[in-house]
């Protein structure tokens, strides 16, 4: 529940600026994030919306080195395409900034400094994977071996992605360096740590006894560490990008990137806010809700809490971290190594005009309580049949009758019937629900009780049928429309938080002015007399030929990714040379090909092998249609024992390649030779 704090500073997690953000961002954090800080600011609450790029970590540096470019190179494109895209969607961020910022690394280096000097942290040394040959230590991700559990020799040293399982890097058989190829050797290395053990029994009183309204999977995975118990956590490691760390002796060491993003909270905030910035994080009358991804859940609710308990001075705790879980794309999960999202500038290039689209089907779909799906075909329908056949139809036919019965002008209503007091008290009915669900983050309730309002003036409208009443009654006719457009306001404030730039264009429709929460089921949102603009279209039908070609973007990335993946089959056992020279490899013309009859897989080939026309039968029909094979030549194994398919002698076998997707592709010489030319 909503409590009566003077502010709220509302942050989103920081996202890598190792590529472009995807749905899967949007929906597990900036949606929601963006559609609170708006609903708070129609209620008149004093907001600050914190975000930026997280420019730090090992990521960035794995990007620079593929790209042969600098790390700073790498951030500096993709904090332009991210704040760039995320403008065109509304996010509605006071501050959009980085951890690159001077600001950033003076803040991130006075924290750390502060809690060196009170001796917060134990300084550990231990054996690090090192890189002779390049002379650097080696980041888990820059360790590749073979997985002990799985076989695969594309493990890395934290995890293998062919099976799944978490590793460390001393896990590996055979580890090697993946900037040089180089045998990994242990080199001793010191760092310090944050002793989470010694803040234990604070952050369980603080959490499980003191923030118990939290959302289940929150409180649930915060319950799971402390019930582990915590444990040191480095605070610094060895890299080369990063904020150094700020101790004599330490070159070559930097901030490790979990302890220093989420300081950029704090760095954003004095940027936009240099002289009153203390208020927001320091105040008793301040509340902080940090918006992030069920990934992030340890680092809000008990590291970064711990470090502002360390650090003291008056920081707040997030009162509330309301996570949500992960979106999947088509049933599969979004990866950005695979290229398997729907990134957010591509949409808005290939959607133009249809942010809010995506903010509705995102939070009409969000996975708030556990994994849910982005389809297109979801997209589709819910643009279709909801915001175009239910909310824009209303918006549509209440103003085209205004225009039609009364030039535009806003009708003069006479005394409201039973009928018409059932809107109103429904809409401010439907106004409490919305706001009881926003205030405790349950955004996806909220809009289906928003699109009540839509289904509420349909009803009004099919019941009352103006355009009937229009031939008879005149008076009551204005009575009906000056109500559905007391309604179309409603909407315009309700459905700012999530469709803003929708509700804009219906305000100007309607004429009105930006109104507060509070305007919602008032009876004079637009005055009688008032004009009204021309009606325009909310939302357009999205056709199947646009839902299509994103379906095929899909396909062909799946199609990429398995050629990228693949991998050639072990070498079989090996054979002597006299073996190998018994088989005859022979080049044939094709001078006929037919389809088997009742068989799929095979076609007919009748070849010309040079001493005479030979058949040969071939599993090639599901890759080639046979007029495509006539007069190309191919090779073949001539001395076969002959043998019967579906009734027809085949003399030999054609030879084929087998593709990454499994179709076979039929050897041929690179240029044209004799028929009968034997392969040697």
């Amino acid at each position: 529940m909503e409590k009566n704090f003077k502010r709220t500073l509302i942050t989103t997690a920081l996202p890598y600026a190792n590529g472009p953000v995807h749905i899967g961002h949007l929906a597990g954090v900036y949606v929601p994030a963006d559609i609170y800080a708006r609903y708070l600011r129609a209620n008149g609450k004093e907001v600050l919306l914190v975000g930026g790029s997280d420019e730090h970590g090992v990521p960035i540096t794995i990007k620079a080195r593929k790209e042969g470019v600098t790390p700073q190179d790498i951030v500096d494109r993709y904090h332009t395409i991210i704040k760039k895209s995320m403008e065109g969607l509304g996010i509605s961020f006071d501050v959009y900034s980085r951890t690159t910022s001077d600001i950033h690394s003076h803040t991130a280096s006075e924290f750390f400094s502060r809690l060196y000097a009170n001796g917060k942290f134990i300084e550990k040394t231990s054996l690090q994977p090192y890189d002779e040959q390049a002379g650097e230590f080696l980041a888990d991700r820059y360790v590749v071996g073979t997985c002990p559990h799985c076989g695969s020799d594309r493990a890395y040293g934290d995890q293998c992605e062919a099976c799944g399982t978490s590793l460390n890097a001393t896990d590996l058989i055979n580890p090697h360096s993946a900037l040089t190829s180089a045998p990994v050797t242990l080199k001793e290395t010191s760092h310090w740590f944050l002793p989470l053990n010694d803040y234990q029994e604070a952050l369980s009183k603080w959490i499980l006894e003191g923030h118990k309204e939290w959302k289940t999977n929150v409180y649930g995975q915060c319950k799971s560490w402390l019930d582990m118990g915590l444990q040191p956590r480095a605070v610094s490691r060895d890299l080369n990008w990063g904020v150094p760390v700020p101790v004599e002796g330490a070159e070559g060491k930097v901030l490790y990137v979990w302890f220093d993003a989420p300081i950029g909270y704090i760095s954003n905030t004095k940027e936009i806010l240099p002289d009153t910035w203390q208020q927001w994080w320091k105040s008793p009358e301040s509340r902080v809700v940090n918006f992030i991804g069920k990934d992030n859940i340890v680092f809000h609710c008990i590291v970064f809490p711990a470090m502002l308990m360390a650090y003291g001075d008056g920081y707040q705790l997030p009162d509330n971290v309301p996570a949500n879980e992960f979106l999947n794309l088509e049933g599969d999960k979004i990866s950005t190594s695979r290229n398997w999202a729907v990134w957010l500038h591509e949409y808005l290039e290939d959607f133009p005009g249809k942010q809010d689209v995506l903010r509705y089907v995102l939070t009409a779909n969000a996975p708030e309580t556990k994994d849910n799906d982005f389809t297109w075909s979801d997209f589709q329908a819910r643009n279709n049949n909801e915001l175009v056949a239910i909310l824009g139809n209303f918006v549509n036919r209440a103003m085209v009758l205004t225009h039609k019965y009364f030039q535009g002008a806003v009708p003069t209503p006479a005394t409201l019937q039973p009928i018409d007091e059932t809107l109103f008290a429904e809409i401010l009915d439907i106004k409490q629900r919305v706001s009881e669900k926003l205030d405790t983050f349950h955004f996806r309730d909220a809009l289906k009780d928003a699109m009540d309002m839509a289904r509420a003036g349909n009803k009004y409208l099919q019941e009352t049928e103006p355009w009937k009443l229009a031939k008879t009654d005149m008076e009551r006719t204005a009575t009906v429309l000056y109500c559905a457009l007391q309604l179309c306001a409603d909407m315009a404030v309700a459905f700012e938080p999530f469709m803003p730039f929708m509700a804009q264009k219906l305000r100007l429709m309607l004429g009105m002015e930006s109104m507060a929460w509070d305007a919602i089921g008032g009876r004079e949102l637009v005055p009688a007399g008032s004009k009204i603009n021309e009606s325009e279209l909310l939302f357009e039908k999205i056709a199947d030929e646009t839902i299509a070609a994103q379906l095929q973007r899909l396909a062909d990335i799946k199609e990429q990714n398995k050629i990228a993946s693949w991998k050639a089959e072990p070498q079989a056992a090996d054979v002597d040379f006299d073996t190998f020279m018994k088989a005859d490899l022979r080049v044939g013309t094709v001078l006929e090909c037919s389809r088997v009859p009742k068989a799929d897989k095979l076609l007919k080939f009748l070849i010309d092998d040079g001493l005479e026309k030979r058949t040969i039968v071939s599993g090639i029909a599901k890759y080639y249609a046979p007029e495509e094979l006539v007069g190309k030549q191919v090779v073949f194994i001539a001395n076969l024992p002959p043998r019967k398919l579906k009734g027809i002698v085949s003399q030999g076998m054609i030879l084929s390649a087998e593709n990454a997707d499994g179709s076979l592709v039929v050897i041929s010489p690179s240029a044209a030779v004799v028929p009968g030319a034997q392969v040697k």
